[in-house]
């Protein structure tokens, strides 16, 4: 059944689940039967850069809509801005596809990180065979933080741990066929609830010269990003990096890299040094933990990690994993 979702559904779960919406001034028009855009009132507050970015999200067939939020949130954050607005396209295998979950999850979400949902498209597409998400998150601000700011001499912080994302997924997809406790397993699968990082930049933003969200590729790629937009090198331990005990688990029985797997819920940023105390210290009063991982220095862009240079983009080590399952179906 192709097409778009019926006025009916979309008035039963669509229109009233629009995060922060209804208590937003700023919404003029948001999502409504018919209309092609939201509208949005300039905020005048002084803010007056405003930071967008869009993300996909299909991999993950439960929690898709609260994992599509912080997804989409964490680049605004990252990027020194508080998300404050949403557009949601939802394409849906059939009618069957759990439509009410997902924008349950959706709405929830996005009144955690105070976001209003202003739009989006929600539609049937019969050659899918799981729900499909994009979604645009969009935020204000007077003090933009780019992910290549970096300054020669300041220091890398990373918040929380690496591979949280992908050891969730491990732990989903993969543990069932690994030699991994059940309790490793199901304390894994709730890293999912810890995806987002927007607590984390309203924090660093602050002090940062420069901050990133680690994604696809884990934290090697998003430092190797890092040091290749701010045009420096970078020098990173392995030992500096937090991984919790089960990530390490979990990637020991698969044999992949905990450096190297998705790694949504941890932020990059680069401090100066003088200001990394202040920053570590207010995070932990906010009940984030985070860690001195590196330096910033000056040279060719590069990852230098433990004494091996790093210049290429960095493939993430669950996509063998994803292949090797599908060739053996």
């Amino acid at each position: 059944m192709p097409g778009k979702v019926g006025p009916d559904d979309l008035l039963a779960h669509v229109f009233d689940r629009t995060g922060s919406a209804a208590d937003d001034e700023t919404v003029r028009l948001g999502p409504a039967y018919g209309e092609d855009a939201a509208a949005i009132d300039w905020p005048g507050d002084g803010s007056d850069t405003l930071v967008v970015s869009s993300d996909p999200i299909s991999l993950a067939a439960e929690g898709v809509g609260t994992l599509g939020v912080a997804v989409a949130c964490n680049d605004v954050a990252a990027s020194g801005a508080d998300p404050r607005w949403l557009t949601v396209v939802i394409l849906l295998p059939d009618a069957d596809a759990p439509l009410e979950t997902i924008t349950d999850d959706l709405d929830a979400a996005a009144r955690d990180v105070g976001a209003s949902i202003v739009g989006g498209h929600t539609e049937y597409v019969d050659q899918l065979d799981r729900p499909l998400l994009s979604l645009t998150a969009m935020g204000a601000t007077d003090a933009f933080v780019p992910t290549g700011g970096a300054e020669p001499g300041d220091r890398i912080l990373l918040t929380e741990a690496a591979g949280i994302e992908g050891t969730a997924i491990l732990a989903a997809d993969f543990g069932s066929d690994l030699d991994v406790d059940p309790g490793t397993r199901e304390r894994a699968e709730a890293f999912l609830e810890e995806i987002s990082v927007v607590p984390d930049a309203r924090v660093v933003r602050e002090y940062a010269t420069g901050m990133h969200d680690p994604t696809e590729g884990g934290v090697a790629a998003g430092l190797v990003e890092l040091a290749r937009t701010s045009d420096v090198r970078l020098e990173v331990e392995r030992k500096a990096v937090p991984v919790r005990p089960e990530t390490e688990r979990l990637c020991e029985a698969a044999e992949v890299d905990p450096l190297r797997i998705f790694g949504s819920g941890a932020l990059l940023a680069t401090v100066p040094a003088e200001s990394v105390e202040a920053a570590i210290d207010e995070l932990a009063d906010a009940g984030i933990e985070a860690a001195e991982i590196g330096t910033v220095r000056a040279g060719e862009p590069e990852l230098v990690l433990d004494g091996e240079s790093i210049v290429d983009p960095v493939e993430d080590d669950l996509y063998p994993l994803w292949a090797a399952a599908d060739a053996a179906d």
